[in-house]
């Protein structure tokens, strides 16, 4: 049965039952010879299978509050719904953001092996509102409770930035591996905010997933592009999954088509950014951002 958007964004908390297919709905969409932002990409060899287009829940995000939360339940839900419908397949969650319990009740009937779930572990001081820093089970066991899931796809070490990481963090690394082998989690990694971390990564074998600031400019990068493309393509050809983040340089492309054009161009011409996580705010955002993925040029040999 073919329902209208309008009554899509309107029924049960924003997120109907009747969900099941993306529409693809941007200029270009069939177009063989341009990325297709909604194409159903593999993240490195995690054997996941996410959309190259991620949808972001923690812009602005600390203390289990985020711009998409702030937006209130009703218009988030919405939102995650609209990404859904579009085509969106992977969705970026983090408890320092508190976006967990919003995804689920936004996408409500659809088959939970149909989208890509990340969350990440806020393990350091600060950014969240209490002090004490359970183990990783126990950390693991609240995510899949407030998530509604019975497993994660992927979970990260949130904004590791220490070059020594694999050691510093390893008991963390170790339980979660343990947490890996029962199924409740697929895929292990961090999310990178320093280049020292980011080369940790590159040789850690325990990191299935490595989140990188990437664009153009350098805007809120860990270092210069031409410092840190050279270790996301060694990331990349150690088979891991490589996300990408900032490219809109934290909002500061927002006003300029120009600079959101080129940053597009470059991440995707980089040939080793397997996904694009974006932090849309407005559906607007989404349909402009697919638009510009689905204007460049496929990669040729």
């Amino acid at each position: 049965m073919k329902i209208t958007r309008r009554k899509f964004l309107g029924s049960s908390a924003l997120g109907v039952s009747g969900l099941l297919v993306g529409t693809n709905c941007f200029a270009g969409a069939d177009d063989p010879k341009k990325f297709n932002p909604y194409k159903i990409v593999p993240l490195g060899q995690t054997g996941l299978k996410p959309s190259r287009l991620c949808m972001g829940t923690g812009m602005r995000g600390g203390q289990r509050v985020s711009n998409q939360t702030r937006l209130g339940r009703e218009k988030f839900q919405a939102l995650l719904a609209a990404a859904y419908e579009r085509g969106v397949r992977m969705f970026d969650l983090a408890d320092l953001y508190g976006s967990h319990s919003y995804l689920i009740p936004a996408l409500k009937g659809v088959d939970r092996k149909n989208f890509v779930i990340a969350s990440k572990i806020w393990w350091n001081s600060g950014g969240i509102p209490e002090a004490e820093r359970p183990e990783a089970d126990v950390i693991l066991a609240r995510f899949l409770k407030e998530i509604q899931t019975d497993y994660l796809d992927i979970l990260l070490l949130h904004c590791v930035s220490s070059p020594n990481w694999p050691t510093e963090l390893r008991h963390y690394m170790d339980t979660l591996s343990k947490l890996k082998e029962k199924g409740l989690v697929r895929a292990l990694g961090v999310s990178c905010h320093s280049l020292a971390a980011l080369e940790a990564a590159a040789t850690e074998p325990w990191a299935d997933v490595v989140y990188t600031r990437i664009n153009h400019t350098g805007a809120s990068m860990d270092a210069a592009p031409e410092q840190v493309v050279p270790v996301l393509k060694k990331i990349h050809a150690a088979g891991k999954g490589v996300v990408g983040m900032k490219l809109i340089g934290e909002g500061r492309y927002r006003n300029s088509d120009e600079l959101r054009d080129e940053s597009v161009k470059f991440v995707l011409g980089l040939g080793c950014v397997d996904v694009l996580n974006v932090g849309f705010e407005k559906i607007t955002e989404i349909d402009d951002f697919a638009t510009r993925v689905g204007k460049v040029p496929l990669l040729t040999a």
